[in-house]
């Protein structure tokens, strides 16, 4: 391990073959691209520290690069020790300058020492997924409060958080909910997560879907894709759900809906998407049929109560690197993948560069619009204007060769007008 001053990385020799996949990961993101470009020559964060705690992947190293580009100067930690890529982290190191303290396996003290030394930059900017570093500075760096012009956040489960922080009133600067921006959760979630997610769990373990039932545990927009992928490879959906709309919308579309507790007895994968805590719980893993699969694609490994079922444990078999047999005392096995962390991010490589392309450009417009709006935000989290969303989009369809129609004045005045249409 090299271990500098300025970065902790795995291996520095590794950085070539991250250059490689840096490089085929942009070759995919012509947004964040173009973004990018423009960067360069504005440079809309000279003399800006920004840190960011957030997966080390080739594509989050894509919107490090154009954040740099910008004149930010940057710093890296990983918002989950499974989900580093090592390589990456070692490119980014050589090649591009950027602090990086991530090493994929790293254990839970060093991974909190990686948060406080990106800390440590004293950042005015903030790139946060699972609200980690911001939850730190309210916590335990309130020295830092002052210098902070805002923050950016790419999940579901750290908007929760920023949330319960904005309704308790201690949210002491303003932040960005990409996950609310059109263009990011209607697409990353639900075709970024729904493919990177069945992903995992066929490298993870090789089995067919088709004809298995597999249990999707939450219908937001990552369930739907989850869902839907599941459902196309030929496997049995159930969904599980606590919002009646939701459970509604999920029977519409053609899924059995039933409680986690009867699912249980039925299911032979089970995957969590809630950003909830014990969603699957123990009383419901003891239930579940001798060799069921369990996976979780939410942030945090909290959603399956693994560490609740150890005391059920008579041994372990590590049958693959993301897979372990737990022979329970009843006499049954249950299947862990990536012990209960990001099955997408762990066994797989996370969502496809093209869909990323979109979420990461919010986060590059969202950076840019807190530092354009220094001082002039309130104190709550906010959404990136409507008119910025349309614009990714726009980009992404001519990226794509794809082109579409325009209203004529006519038909403005129409949509615009009481009188027109009307009697």
């Amino acid at each position: 391990m090299e271990a500098l001053m300025n970065y902790e990385v795995k291996d520095i020799s590794l950085a070539e073959n991250g250059k490689n996949n840096i490089e085929w990961a942009m070759k995919d993101m012509p947004v964040l691209n173009k973004i990018k470009e423009r960067f360069k020559i504005e440079k809309p964060f000279k003399g800006l520290r920004l840190s960011a705690c957030v997966h080390v992947t080739k594509e989050t190293a894509a919107l490090c690069i154009a954040m740099k580009e910008g004149g930010a100067d940057a710093v890296l930690a990983a918002s989950n020790p499974l989900s580093t890529q090592d390589d990456v982290a070692a490119a980014l190191v050589k090649y591009w300058n950027i602090p990086v303290y991530a090493i994929a396996g790293e254990d839970k003290s060093t991974y909190l020492k990686h948060v406080q030394t990106v800390l440590n930059h004293r950042p005015n900017l903030i790139i946060d997924d699972g609200c980690d570093l911001v939850a730190a500075i309210h916590s335990s760096r309130r020295d830092l409060l002052p210098d902070i012009i805002g923050s950016t956040e790419e999940t579901t489960t750290g908007i929760i958080r920023l949330k319960a922080m904005e309704k308790e009133g201690q949210l002491e600067f303003p932040a960005l909910g990409v996950d609310s921006s059109l263009t990011k959760h209607l697409y990353d979630n639900r075709y970024g997560t729904g493919q990177s997610a069945i992903d995992g769990i066929i490298r993870a373990t090789n089995i067919l879907i088709a004809g298995k039932t597999v249990v999707v545990c939450g219908y937001g927009w990552c369930g739907r894709g989850i869902a839907k992928r599941a459902q196309g490879l030929g496997g049995n959906v159930t969904v599980t759900e606590v919002d009646p709309l939701k459970a509604l919308e999920a029977v519409m579309d053609g899924y059995r809906v039933m409680p986690v507790e009867k699912a249980a007895l039925e299911g032979d994968i089970f995957i969590t998407v809630t950003g909830d805590k014990n969603v699957i719980d123990v009383k419901h893993l003891l239930s579940m049929k001798n060799g069921a699969f369990v996976a979780n694609s939410g942030h945090f490994d909290v959603e399956i109560n693994v560490n609740g079922l150890r005391e059920y444990v008579v041994e372990y078999k590590k049958i693959r690197p993301s897979l372990e047999e737990w022979v329970l005392n009843n006499g049954k096995s249950i299947y862990v993948l990536c012990e209960g962390r990001l099955v997408n991010l762990v066994a797989a490589e996370g969502h496809p560069a093209s869909v990323m392309d979109m979420s990461f450009a919010n986060q590059a417009l969202g950076i840019e619009f807190l530092s354009k709006n220094k001082g002039s935000l309130e104190n709550k989290l906010h959404t990136l204007p409507l008119e910025i969303d349309m614009e990714i989009a726009k980009l992404k369809l001519e990226s794509m060769g794809i082109q579409i129609d325009s209203l004529t004045e006519e038909q403005i005045l129409y949509l615009n007008s009481w009188k027109s249409g009307t009697c």
